[in-house]
Parts: C-alpha cells; structure tokens; sequence
C-alpha cells in the first residue's frame, strides 16, 4: 500500500528528498490559510448536500428532535418507523451515533449528547438500543444495534442531542417514507394525471384526465370501482391543487369505449387528508377478469379545482369590483411561490407559528387555506428566516379538514417559544411550465449566467437575451424564482464573461420592469414586438447569479421609539453632515452662528435571514471620506422622511452605510464584521447594526416644519442594492407629534405586521415594494 500526502503524490514512489520538499510545501501553505482569500478571489465550492443513495433493503425512518424547551437544533431523538414515532435508549449511545443523528437532520455534526431523558420522556416504542455507530453511516437504521424494535429500557432513558448551527448547505427535508407492498414503493413522481380530452390538453395548469401509476416502466389506469372523493382530493393536492371537483362522466365512458384502458394491480384507500399518494394505503388487489377491464368499473378521473393564483382564466373584470377580504394566513421569506415562513393575523397584528408539534398535516391545511396543494414540507427551527411580533399559536394540532389554520386546536399558551422555532411550509403549486421557456447560459454553475428567453418571432419561437438597461434585482429575482434556483444575489448588465449560446445573442426581451413577485418575466412589464436596447444584446445582456439564501434586514421599531428627541446643533459642528447632504436645502443660507432642529433617534437594525447581508460594492470601489475618517460601502443604506397626515412629504433625510458591523449578536453567534482598520463590512445573521442617536446624519432636520402630528418613516435597502429574502418589512413608520419645544414618538411599527386596514391609516409607503430607479 503506497502512501499519500495531502497533495495526492504517491509518496512511496518518490526519492527521499522529494518527500522533503513536499511535506516542507505542505507546512509552508498551512502557515497562510488562516488568512483566507483575497477580496475578488472566488470562495472554495462548499459541500453541497446530495440525498444518501440506500440500498432497498435499509430500514426506511425518519428523525427529528423533540421535547422540553429548547432550541431547533437540539432535542430527544425521535425515530418514525413502521407508522410509529419512537425514541432512542441511551446504552452505549455515544459521539459517533450523535454524528449520524445531526447529520441526518442536515446539520454540519453534532456538539454533544445528553442521556437518561433530558429532554423529557417520550413515548410510543424504543427503536433503537445499544447502537453502535462509526459516525460514518448514511442513516441511523445502518448502525449495528439489537434490531430495530428490540429493548430492554425504559422512556426515563431516552437519549437527545444538540447539533451545531449550521446546516449543510442545499439540505433538503423531503419525507420519503414509502408503501411497502410486496416489496414495490409508490413514489409522488410515478403518479400523473393525464389529460385525455382535447379541451384539457392545452390548459395551463392542467386540471383534468386520467390518474395513473407507473408500475414496471409503464404508466397504467388505477380501476374506479373502489375510489372514492377523498382519493381525489389527495391527488389534486400532490399537483398543486386545493380541492376536486365532479366531472362528465359520461365522455370518459365513451373514451374508454374507443381505447382498451390497462389497469394497475392494486385499489387506493386514502382518508383525504394525507399530503400524497405514497402516505395511503394500498387497498386490495383489483379483481381484473379476463378482458382486463375492472368489474363494471372505468379508469379513475379527477377534476381539479385551482387556486385563485393559478385559475386558467381569470376573471379580472371581477376582481376589481369587489374587494378581497384578508387573508388570516400568509407564507413570508421563501424563495420560490408557495413556501415560506408561516404567519397568522390576531387582533389586526401579523405573528408566527411556533414550531412545537408541527406536523406535515397541518401545514396542509396552511397550503389548501392559500389555495395551494398540499405540504411537501413542514420545515421547524425558522428555516425560512425569523419572523418579528408576537407568536400567535403553539402545539397546532390539525384534522386536515380544516378550512383555515385557525380552527385547528393549538396551545394559547406560547411561553418559552421563540422566533427560532419559527414555523415554516413548502406546498405543492401547479405545473406552469413557465421554466421551459426560460435558462441561463454560459455560467460556471447552474445558479448563473445570461439569462435567455424563449420569444415568438416573424411567427417562430427564438431563444434570445434580454435588454439589460434598467435590469436590476427584482427581475433578477423573477428569473430566479422561475427556474426554482431560490433568490437573487447579483443582477449583471454585462455578461461578456459568460460565452452564451452564440445563436441566441439577438435581444427579444426590452424594457423589463418587474415588481418581485411575478412567477415569469413574460408578466412583468416589457416592450411588446417593438424593442428598444441601445446596448444590444450578446455581451450587453441581462445575467443573474441566484442563491439558496438571502439576507433579511428588519428595524426594531422599539429602538426608534425610546431614543427619539430633539437637539439644536450648531451649523459650525455639521460641516461634515452639510456635505453629505444630511440637511434640508435652507441650510445653506444659514450663518455658522445659527442652528439647526435636528429629530434624532437610534436605529437597530437585525439581520433576520439565512445569510449575511454584504454591501453590493466590493473593496476595492468604498469610498474614503476624510471627514468622517471611514469608509462608505453604499451610497444610500437608509431614507428618513416626514409626512404630513395626508401623505405629503415636509422633511426628509437619508444615511449613506457610514459602516456596516456586527454592534451586537444574538446568544452563541460570533461577530464578524467589523469596520475599524479597513475591516470587512457586512451584519451577520442573528446579529444588528447599531446606529446610534449620536451619529452624524442619524437624523431628520426639522428646523422649518411647524408644530403638528406627522408620520415618521425609515426605509432600509431603499434602492434594492443587495437582494434580500423579504422586502416588505424594510419599512418602518410611527407616528410623530412635535409641540416645537419637544417631540414624541409612538405605534412604530414595521411594514406588513399589521392588518391592511390599520396600516392604510399610516400614510407613505405602504411597503417597499416600489421602484426607487
């Protein structure tokens, strides 16, 4: 067996001296890695997760953490087998056995573990029993233990764990537990349903036709005979779709008249409220007679219902005559339609579902109230970012026939819940197809390059590029969202570095004006047959770079209210503010002798979202400024205004980032960046950015506005220079009284956490979805 060094060089091979030369290499290199890469130098590729491939045989489970208060990442060892959740006995449980656990969950490796029922005592069987893991295995189900099932302990034993922070980036929860039925597993991707009459073929969505399995390679009729309401709703929930509906029956008969149908072996015994097929139960098998039709029965049919989003034609004249009522659920922070942290209305304020009990079913319930499909995912431990507010509901314990999340049962009682267990969905939307006519190309990876669209032109569809004039983060965002690559991180309008396809350099997209939240370029704004691109396309065209994550900032509307007041400076101290422009244009007629009101306050400003928040410019374009002595990472971070009651605006003000740093952190999260010395700039997720009171430009010069009641507003990210998860909570409004001797503020609050018809009565931006180009 020949030796290798680090490099890969078979030492064995080589002269002595050679083995030297690189082990001496070796210890060279390692003396400079701490220092990292140099700014503009691409970042080493992260571990990207990629699901265990197992063999048929291994035990099929599931894992999650539970029991007393605590954090997302820790907990007792639950394992779900055979319809069961259990618990995992702690003799001989050990380090490596808490490697596989954590990993399985999709955290980097495991801090510690805890015996005899830390967490609190679970229920249901002990699966696991003297496990001896390597830390290496795939699944805790290939550890060597007495056999799945086989204990001798008791619940006071019950094992748990604590797994680091971070996740492994691209994890995936996805609930694989399959049927098991003479050793054949129905997966959600071998069930379609097929459109058979002329009329559905072309619809988008697609909402109706035959329900069939792939069984053997090929696809087959499931046998009516047996079917019932509740199987179809199950179905149209798997493809996106809130409910079923009936059907002419009498079509499919005469269809099935015409082509021989060819049945599935088995009958489908769902309750209707399951998440997808592979959770019913297999009925028993078809009796199929000679002719291999099904006793007097005909294929199964469903006939969707799509939600109001997804409504092949939608009648907008409708729309507009009669008002929408208020949702009382919504999803925030996900990048893609249908997923995202779960919020609920109480009392006219926005709050979360703490994660306690958060089951697959009642995030069904979340997705059918949306008008969507059913739940892919319950994701738990804010997964999706952290909200703000109140958490309105704990321990959701749902039916799945519910009509809201609301009228499910849950705790009142949300003591000890934290914004960390923030609940989250993932639901099943409809086909759209929207993707097919849209990619990326010439990139390094596929979460880059120039975006390219499929166009009609002079009657045939043409690949093309879009016009990159005006293109910016929110379009890239829509492309993003589209292709299912998660949010933005960077639009480009020069995509020379990316060789595209060389047959598609022609522009066919001009004038792209997204808001953010459309699912297809094709319904942002655009310029019709008639493009206008000074620029052309080729190297000119519009490109993107998406990520999994993004950043959220959000104010603490608090902070605001307890440290505002009202100062008179003298001009001769506000030199440097006067050339940022921090003051109102009747400043310069005033003599240095005189003052300025000035409406002060402190902002903290969280990062709430997955990943750090980093200024757009790189190091090498700050600007240094030598009356502040530091330097400016983004021309405008922050906008201050004044509005009257009607919404005309008296005063306003704004703040260059003077220097993005971690000020504070939450418990257990280290800062990172820092601004002294030239430091690297950013706020790290969980920590804030502290601009105090006392800061140069942190306020609103009032010294002509008269005494009156106002609406004060702060709009973070006001440009949209860096990509975030969640823009509508950018915005922070109070209301302000000022008596010309002092001022007071009060009801701050942020954009989006009230009811629609509280935050209309606050004029100015309802939120930060408009454009500021």
């Amino acid at each position: 067996m020949s030796l290798r060094s680090d490099k890969g060089v078979p030492t064995k091979m080589l002269p002595p001296w050679c083995v030297v030369l690189v082990l001496l290499l070796d210890l060279t290199l390692a003396q400079y890695e701490h220092l990292g890469y140099p700014p503009g130098y691409p970042d080493p590729e992260q571990e990207q997760y990629s699901a265990p491939q197992l063999r048929p045989d291994t035990p099929r489970i599931q894992l999650r953490l539970s029991g007393d208060k605590r954090k997302h990442n820790e907990g007792r060892v639950e394992v779900y087998y055979n319809n069961e959740w259990g618990t995992v006995c702690d003799d001989d449980f050990n380090s490596h056995s808490a490697q596989v656990v954590c990993r399985e969950l999709g955290y980097l490796e495991a801090v510690s573990w805890a015996p005899a029922s830390k967490y609190g005592k679970g229920t249901g069987p002990i699966w696991f029993d003297n496990l001896h893991c390597t830390g290496k295995e795939k699944t805790l189900a290939l550890c060597p233990s007495n056999g799945i099932g086989v204990s001798d302990c008791k619940h006071t034993e019950d094992v748990g764990v604590v797994c680091s922070d971070k996740r492994i980036p691209g994890f995936r929860f996805i609930n694989t537990l399959p049927n098991h039925v003479e050793n054949m597993d129905i997966q959600v991707e071998d069930v379609r349903i097929r459109a058979i009459l002329s009329s559905y073929r072309k619809r988008i969505p697609m909402t109706e036709g035959y329900v069939e399995v792939k069984d053997g390679g090929k696809w087959k009729q499931i046998c009516n005979t047996e079917w019932s309401p509740l199987n179809a709703r199950v179905i149209c929930g798997m493809f996106g779709f809130p409910g079923e509906r009936k059907y002419n029956a009498r079509v499919y008969k005469m269809f099935a008249r015409r082509r021989k149908p060819s049945y599935w072996d088995y009958a489908v015994n769902c309750t209707g409220n399951e998440a997808h097929l592979s959770s019913c139960k297999l009925g028993q098998v078809s009796p199929l007679k000679s002719n291999v039709t099904c006793g007097g029965g005909l294929p199964v049919v469903v006939s969707c219902v799509p939600g109001r989003d997804f409504a092949p034609t939608p009648m907008t004249g409708f729309r507009k005559a009669f008002r929408q009522e208020q949702p009382l659920v919504r999803l925030r922070g996900g990048a893609n339609v249908g997923e995202g942290r779960v919020e609920v209305l109480k009392n006219g304020e926005w709050g979360t579902i703490c994660d306690d009990h958060w089951s697959l079913m009642s995030a069904t319930v979340v997705c059918r109230e949306l008008g969507l499909g059913t739940a892919k995912e319950a994701l738990s431990g804010g997964r999706l970012g952290q909200g703000m507010g109140p958490v309105h509901m704990n321990e959701v314990q749902c039916s799945g026939f519910e009509k809201s999340i609301t009228e499910c049962l849950f705790n009142k009682e949300s003591a000890g819940c934290s914004h960390e267990e923030d609940a989250a969905v993932r639901c099943n939307v409809p086909a759209m197809g929207f993707q097919q006519s849209l990619r990326l190309s010439g990139g390094r990876n596929p979460f880059e390059g120039r975006v390219e669209v499929l166009m009609e032109r002079n009657g045939s569809l043409v690949w093309g590029t879009v016009c990159s004039e005006g293109w910016g983060t929110m379009e890239a965002m829509v492309v993003c969202r589209t292709l299912g690559l998660g949010f933005a991180s960077n639009a480009f309008q020069e995509t020379w570095y990316w060789p595209g396809d060389v047959s598609a350099d022609s522009v066919v997209m001009s004038g792209v004006r997204c808001s953010g939240t459309e699912m297809s370029l094709n319904h942002c704004l655009h310029h019709g047959a008639h493009l206008s691109c000074s620029k052309g396309g080729g190297r000119n065209a519009a490109g993107v770079s998406c990520s999994e994550t993004a950043p959220d900032l959000v104010l603490n509307p608090q902070a605001v209210e307890q440290t505002t007041y009202m100062e008179d400076r003298p001009m001769f101290m506000m030199q440097c503010a006067q050339e940022e422009g921090c003051l109102s244009s009747s400043s310069s007629l005033t003599p240095a002798t005189s003052y300025r009101r000035l409406l002060r306050f402190s902002s903290r400003i969280h990062n709430n979202g997955q990943s750090d928040f980093r200024p757009k410019a790189g190091r090498n374009s700050w600007v240094w400024h030598d009356c502040h002595r530091h330097y400016h990472s983004m021309e405008v971070f922050t906008l201050y205004d004044l509005f009257t009651l009607n919404g005309t605006k008296v005063a306003e003000g704004h703040k260059a980032s003077f220097c993005l740093e971690d000020s504070e952190c939450d418990e257990g999260i280290e800062k990172r960046y820092e601004c002294a010395n030239f430091g690297e700039q950013g706020i790290t997720v969980g920590c804030w950015d502290t601009y105090r009171h006392d800061i140069d430009c942190q306020w609103i010069d009032i010294t002509d506005i008269k005494p009156g009641d106002y609406i004060f507003q702060i709009v973070i990210n006001p440009n949209y220079e860096v990509p975030e998860s969640d823009y509508s909570n950018n915005i922070m409004k109070c209301r302000c009284r000022y008596d010309g001797h002092r001022v007071w503020m009060y009801s701050c609050h942020n954009g989006g956490s009230l009811s629609t018809e509280t935050e209309e009565t606050f004029p100015g931006l309802l939120n930060n979805q408009v454009t500021h180009r």
